[in-house]
């Protein structure tokens, strides 16, 4: 078990998080995604084509910071809003399509930016999963 898990079954609340499969795995793609693009972003800054990754680099700074409240975000278990939640998630994929995309433009040059391209959809599918499943803990 993880620190993630751990901690989530240690709320007493817990019960609502576990009527969502891939709640916890959620929180850790935030997390990794959020990581990932802060690192994409310090790597393009050092690439010496910096002009033309300008975008790539404004785009990984924005999908880092909405990835890293919407992982804070979901570990809030005590009365959540599923409406709250859902806006969150909805801008949370936003920021990794367009992250996604702008990275895949570069991974062929610069291997950061494909594994970023790769964190991003892996947040975009946890997320999309737990947003799926989301109305079903509003009502509980």
């Amino acid at each position: 078990m993880n620190h993630i898990d751990a901690i989530l079954n240690a709320h007493p609340n817990h019960a609502r998080m576990d009527s969502i499969p891939g709640f916890a795995a959620a929180i850790a793609a935030c997390l990794d995604c959020s990581i990932v693009c802060h690192s994409c972003a310090d790597a393009c800054v050092a690439e010496n084509a910096i002009q033309t990754l300008q975008r790539c680099i404004r785009l990984n700074l924005d999908c880092a910071t909405i990835c890293g409240m919407t992982a804070t975000m979901l570990t809030h278990a005590f009365d959540p809003d599923a409406r709250v939640l859902h806006a969150q998630l909805r801008a949370c994929l936003a920021a990794c399509v367009a992250c996604a995309e702008e990275c895949a433009r570069h991974a062929q040059t610069y291997e950061h930016c494909r594994i970023c391209a790769e964190a991003c959809h892996a947040c975009e599918r946890a997320c999309q999963q737990v947003m799926e499943r989301l109305p079903a803990m509003a009502m509980a």
